[in-house]
């Protein structure tokens, strides 16, 4: 972990945060300004800065993270299938959006009423 990293600091417990999920490897928490009634955020532990930094040692806790956000959707009131779902977005670099130089997941869906017929 960096010792100057927003979400190191959170994942380490120094930042409060609304926690979603931990394990050893891996911390979800809400996001502090969500776009959807779910809006949560999974990083790994371990300080990677993008994905453009992964590499192959990291394909394990990856792999994990990908296994996990469907449950935690779920867990966090997405719908399941077709009719449901939820959309996982990755920003990389400035270039790409990235506020945190940290590798973070954002999982967001939820009921979105105003959308519909």
């Amino acid at each position: 972990m960096s010792d100057n990293c927003l979400f190191c600091k959170i994942s380490r417990g120094d930042i409060p945060s609304r926690k979603v999920y931990e394990d050893d490897e891996l911390y979800a928490f809400h996001d502090i300004h969500p776009i959807a009634p779910v809006h949560f955020l999974v990083v790994p532990k371990r300080h990677i800065t993008s994905l453009q930094d992964v590499s192959q040692e990291d394909a394990g806790v990856l792999g994990r993270m990908t296994v996990l956000l469907p449950q935690l959707a779920l867990e966090q009131g997405c719908r399941p299938g077709p009719d449901g779902g939820f959309r996982v977005m990755v920003n990389n670099g400035a270039d790409g959006g990235q506020e945190v130089p940290h590798l973070h997941y954002h999982v967001i869906g939820g009921p979105r009423p105003w959308e519909r017929d």
